[in-house]
């Protein structure tokens, strides 16, 4: 490299550095609480269903509820966010979604948990599609895979982490006359709203905005974004009735909805399956915990990889891929070790997806559509794949007694995800040679 060519990359390497260090931080911890806010009724449920009476089909019932309302508020937050700012609307969905969870203390029966878990999914919603598309304003293409998919280590660290924490607040249990579960949504609902204040003065809007860069850094970042807008050519300015019948989107949303039904319905249902082998509470914790540890440093791993080498489909696909064989694994196995394989299998495949994915949609949205397009894949994948597998293996569960069959129709869709991003992505590379030939 000649001296020409280190100024701009020192220029580079600094900005990034800055705005990485500045915003991925924060937001990490920001989605950790969201997420450990979203499956801490996994944990409740240990102590809950017993005193609220709940069978398996009720408790998957409230549990799918959040993801229902968690659609149908989905796109308009983004869309809001994308209008006010993100640092004003994140802010509001934390603080609101901190006290709908401290609330959720004082349910006293299966209907009173039903309208809380639906409130709490319609406060959250826009958290997660609003932070990516965030991270868009900010990001070049090429830091995206590896950013998105240390962002989005969170979700997994939420539960490596919040497993032993949640059964350690279970243990309070009759403190100041409070259930044990009361406890853990009070305490994990408390830090959320303390977060979303601290959204006001850590998140900046846009790189046009940002004080705390440099004139020179402020100016490269925002060309290069500007430079790469205006050379993406996909899924142009169309209206949300097109979108929703882009065959884009559409079949993203179905890729998408395999591993959120993975992610989902483990983090339900994962805390009985494991103490069905006659563990503690606490022993089911921290058992529990040790899927999620793998899968938090495979997904970082896996998203530099795909980075290094500019792959989105496979890197994609073949995470998909482990997901169903470590769901149809579960099947097969028998013991607590067998049991643990078979959900690390899977849940390293739901979340080392993650950062390949996002950047692949990203790549394919325009500026235009990339709000409501991001906030639209996110919604339906959520709805298929915690609103509806979420009940299935509820009801599969009461039907038959077996956790593991309820898993089968979540392998298959985990299947059909990864055979529809190979074509999908065949596909829109003959689109773009055909646009290109055209031009």
């Amino acid at each position: 490299m000649n001296v020409s060519e280190e100024a701009p990359h020192a220029l580079e390497k600094a900005t990034m550095r800055r705005v990485i260090l500045r915003l991925v931080p924060f937001l990490m911890v920001c989605y950790f609480f969201a997420l450990l806010d979203r499956v801490n009724i996994g944990f409740a449920a240990l102590q809950m269903n017993k005193d609220l009476g709940l069978t398996p089909a009720m408790f998957g019932f409230a549990a799918s509820l959040f993801f229902v309302s968690y659609f149908l508020v989905e796109v308009p937050s983004n869309l809001a966010l994308q209008r006010v700012g993100a640092r004003r609307w994140i802010a509001r969905i934390m603080i609101t979604w901190g006290l709908v969870t401290a609330c959720m203390a004082f349910v006293i029966g299966p209907y009173s948990l039903y309208a809380m878990r639906f409130i709490l999914g319609a406060a959250e919603a826009g958290f997660f599609p609003g932070a990516i598309l965030y991270l868009t304003y900010w990001l070049p293409n090429e830091y995206r895979a590896r950013i998105l998919a240390t962002f989005t280590v969170s979700i997994p660290l939420a539960t490596f982490l919040g497993s032993p924490l949640s059964v350690s607040l279970l243990e309070l249990d009759g403190a100041l006359g409070l259930k044990g579960w009361q406890w853990l949504f009070v305490l994990e609902g408390i830090p959320t709203i303390l977060l979303g204040i601290s959204c006001l003065f850590v998140l900046t809007d846009k790189p046009r905005e940002a004080s705390w860069l440099s004139d020179a850094q402020r100016a490269w970042l925002v060309g290069r974004l500007d430079e790469e807008a205006a050379r993406k050519k996909a899924i142009g300015h169309i209206s949300l009735w097109q979108l929703a019948r882009n065959k884009y989107f559409l079949t993203m949303a179905l890729v998408c909805a395999g591993a959120s039904a993975t992610g989902s319905v483990l983090s339900v249902w994962q805390p009985q399956i494991i103490k069905s082998f006659g563990l503690t509470n606490f022993q089911t914790g921290f058992v529990n915990s040790i899927p999620y540890g793998i899968a938090t440093v495979l997904m970082i791993l896996w998203g530099r990889r795909s980075d290094r080498s500019g792959e989105r489909t496979w890197h994609t696909a073949i995470p998909l891929m482990l997901a169903a064989f470590g769901l149809l694994y579960l099947n097969l196995s028998g013991g607590i070790v067998t049991t643990i394989m078979a959900v690390s299998c899977a849940l390293v495949g739901a979340y080392a997806f993650k950062g390949p994915f996002w950047a692949l949609s990203a790549g394919w949205l325009s500026a235009a559509t990339l709000a409501a397009g991001l906030a639209g894949i996110n919604a339906i994948a959520n709805l298929v794949g915690g609103g509806l597998m979420v009940n299935i293996v509820g009801l599969v569960k009461e039907a038959t007694g077996s956790f593991a069959l309820g898993m089968l129709p979540v392998a298959a869709l985990d299947a059909a995800a990864a055979i529809s991003v190979i074509l999908i992505s065949r596909s829109h590379a003959r689109d773009a040679r055909a646009v290109a030939a055209a031009a």
